[in-house]
């Protein structure tokens, strides 16, 4: 079987409509002004399936959409295909890194499981993305800045690792 040229990257929270289709926004857009569409391709889930089918949360689309991301994304639960269909799987924090871990078909498939941080450049401090769910404006704004901050770092990482 050929490997595919793109790098397949997978964004993962719990449910789905914040985190995880706010990153795969994020990096859809810089990918886009990179002109670097045809060596990407992005998707995202959530480990607790009960969003399924949603648009992301009004919040996160109203905070992203104030910096020029328009997430559109329907919610999915992360499957365990997903381990053979992406390249990577990039959680927002321990829950979600444990859940998905559990769903791998053999121990060979963790190392495609990466946390969001490892990609940040500027936020030293956070070890995981909050989920801003429960949270105010704030808390969008501040996942919004992470995701910036760790998304540049992504693309970099892939680009310069000649996969592309």
């Amino acid at each position: 079987m050929e490997k595919s040229m793109k790098e397949k990257i997978l964004f993962v929270c719990l449910g789905n409509i914040c985190r995880s289709p706010a990153a795969e926004g994020v990096m859809r857009a810089m990918v886009e002004r990179a002109g670097l569409e045809e060596q990407f391709e992005l998707d995202s889930a959530g480990t607790y399936g009960g969003h399924a089918g949603d648009l992301p949360d009004s919040r996160m689309r109203s905070a992203a959409k104030a910096r020029g991301y328009n997430l559109t994304h329907r919610a999915r639960r992360f499957r365990e295909d997903d381990y053979y269909d992406f390249d990577r799987i990039v959680v927002m924090d321990d829950r979600n890194y444990e859940d998905v871990s559990r769903l791998a078909p053999e121990r060979k498939y963790l190392q495609k499981v990466y946390r969001f941080v490892e990609f940040c450049r500027h936020h030293p401090q956070w070890s995981y993305v909050p989920d801003p769910y429960y949270e105010g404006r704030e808390g969008f704004e501040l996942v919004l800045d992470l995701l910036e901050d760790g998304c540049k770092g992504l693309m970099e990482e892939v680009v310069q690792s000649g996969k592309n």
